[in-house]
């Protein structure tokens, strides 16, 4: 506020004082309103001036008071925000474990012939055709090599290749060295499927070994044939595309994962079922 007080307007202001003085004086003596007039024509500037200050002034002190209510008012709001975002990423986190309580429960109704052991992915690895996951769960629990990985909507995941004591590798149905005797279930077709990597299918699964005649149509689900292996109906997952391989003689499909291996957090190991 030091900038409306100039040099210049500090000698006007006391130049008219001055003025002010001396004309009040002399009417005083000699009784005129003439100086009293010329008074307030002098003073005039001054109050005006005095009154835009004043003015002014007040406008800068509501800005300044009404920006740091704002201030506050906006910095409550993100409060706000932030505890609704988190409850609402608390309900989703409650909501996503409900439901696969809900679905572990099912398959464990549905299977009851199922020994199961869950365990959590500590770690992965996708080299070339390679695809691996590890789980904390080993042999300290019964988990041995062959024993296959599914999620708790029974789709399969893949096959245990090594175990230690506390851990445990897993070959997810990716990896394009596995193969898997599958079935469409809704024709009956039966074939080897394995992943797609090694055939520039990174992300899909290949059914190879379809009969030339078999109708095979888009959404097809692809299931387990069943062995002692994998249990029979693990959903492997579903066709998304088709055609002849080389030879000529023979169909293959293309299918999608039931699973989506890359993002799991939870699988549950098959220590034992019914085979027959």
């Amino acid at each position: 506020m030091r900038h409306f007080f100039t040099t210049r307007m500090r000698i006007v202001m006391v130049v008219a004082l001055v003025l002010a003085i001396a004309l009040a004086v002399i009417s005083s003596l000699t009784g005129s309103k003439f100086p009293q007039t010329v008074v307030q024509g002098i003073l005039a500037p001054a109050r005006a001036g005095v009154s835009k200050l004043a003015e002014g002034s007040q406008q800068l002190y509501n800005y300044i008071f009404k920006y740091e209510a704002l201030l506050e008012e906006n910095k409550e709001l993100k409060a706000q925000l932030a505890a609704i975002e988190d409850q609402a990423r608390d309900a989703y986190a409650i909501k996503q474990e409900n439901e696969r309580l809900r679905a572990t429960l099912n398959l464990v109704e549905t299977n009851e012939d199922y020994k199961l052991v869950d365990a959590y992915i500590i770690a992965t690895s996708s080299v070339d055709w390679s695809n691996t996951f590890t789980i904390n769960r080993g042999t300290n629990v019964g988990i041995e090599a062959g024993m296959c990985a599914i999620t708790a909507y029974g789709e399969l995941v893949g096959l245990v290749s090594e175990v230690g004591v506390n851990y445990a590798v897993v070959k997810s149905v990716l990896d394009s060295s596995l193969e898997i005797s599958a079935t469409i279930a809704a024709s009956g077709h039966s074939g080897m499927v394995q992943g797609g990597y090694a055939s520039g299918l990174s992300g899909l699964l290949r059914m190879n070994y379809l009969p030339s005649s078999a109708v095979i149509r888009n959404r097809d689900q692809v299931v387990t044939t069943g062995s002692t292996v994998y249990p029979r109906n693990l959903i492997l997952g579903q066709v998304v595309d088709a055609g002849f391989d080389d030879t000529g003689v023979a169909k293959y499909a293309l299918v999608e994962p039931a699973a989506d291996v890359r993002s799991l957090e939870q699988v549950f190991i098959v220590t034992e079922y019914n085979a027959g």
